[in-house]
């Protein structure tokens, strides 16, 4: 444990040297507080807007730094030469998989914590200076703690992603990592339309293959209840409880893939 712990702190280290992680927070903090300006041009509609647009930010801009950076994790190593340096110390193969996944989970949640809290700080404004006659229209409170549940699978979802960016950079270029991972979280937020796939096409092989399809390709869709928390739906926690554990079902999936592939690779 403290092999993997070292690598994760490094691997911290290294995203805050990098900064890459923190411009792309502070853009989506401002993205988060201009919509409050944007809500304003909708009279009635404005906390919807914000709520919507702060969560859509939290999750686009989590998803730029799980990417481009996961991406980086092992093949930065390689290119730099110094994995040679890192598996020559008592670190195993396995050790160094989980800790370079680790920290930088470690920097998704501080940068998701980050943006969480600007968010709220734009909501409270809110409702400190909307009026009472405003506020008893909302669908749901300015400050709804349900939203916390949205951020929470949002979370749950950046990690899945970083583990499938993880996935593509122990055997592939960083160009086509990113590219693989984008296009696997394009899919998997449409992973239940292949279910019924079948029923659009003629083709028994292709009804096959997308039903194969979805079996494989996990369902990001499932991680996305921001419609129900804006509009005051409710989100229970057996529900949160079941998408995490599947969610974290599919990231150890993909860590100990991630490992054999990665335990035999020759860097000779």
């Amino acid at each position: 444990m403290r092999a993997i712990r070292v690598v994760a702190v490094n691997v911290f280290r290294e995203s805050v040297r990098d900064r890459v992680p923190y411009n792309l927070v502070v853009f989506a903090v401002l993205l988060i507080a201009s919509s409050y300006l944007i809500g304003q041009l909708t009279a009635g509609q404005d906390v919807k807007i914000i709520k919507d647009l702060g969560l859509a930010a939290t999750s686009i801009f989590g998803l730029f730094i799980a990417i481009f950076i996961g991406i980086g994790l092992v093949s930065k190593e390689v290119e730099r030469r110094s994995i040679y340096a890192l598996l020559s110390k008592p670190v195993s193969r396995a050790q160094f998989i989980a800790g370079k996944y680790a920290g930088l989970v470690l920097t998704l949640a501080v940068n998701v914590s980050v943006m969480a809290i600007a968010f709220y700080v734009i909501l409270a404004y809110m409702v400190w200076t909307e009026p009472p006659t405003i506020r008893a229209g909302w669908d749901a409170p300015g400050m709804d703690p349900a939203l916390l549940k949205a951020v929470f699978l949002i979370f749950i979802e950046l990690m899945l992603v970083t583990a499938i960016a993880l996935f593509f950079s122990t055997f592939s270029t960083p160009i086509l990592s990113a590219a693989l991972t984008f296009g696997l979280y394009v899919a998997g937020h449409f992973n239940a339309d292949l279910k019924n796939f079948e029923k659009v096409v003629s083709s028994k092989a292709a009804a096959r293959l997308a039903r194969g399809a979805y079996h494989v390709l996990p369902d990001l869709s499932a991680f996305d209840v921001k419609t129900q928390v804006v509009h005051g739906l409710p989100v229970s926690l057996g529900y949160l409880g079941a998408t995490a554990a599947y969610g974290l079902t599919y990231v150890a999936a993909l860590l100990l893939v991630s490992t054999f592939i990665f335990s035999r690779r020759d860097f000779k």
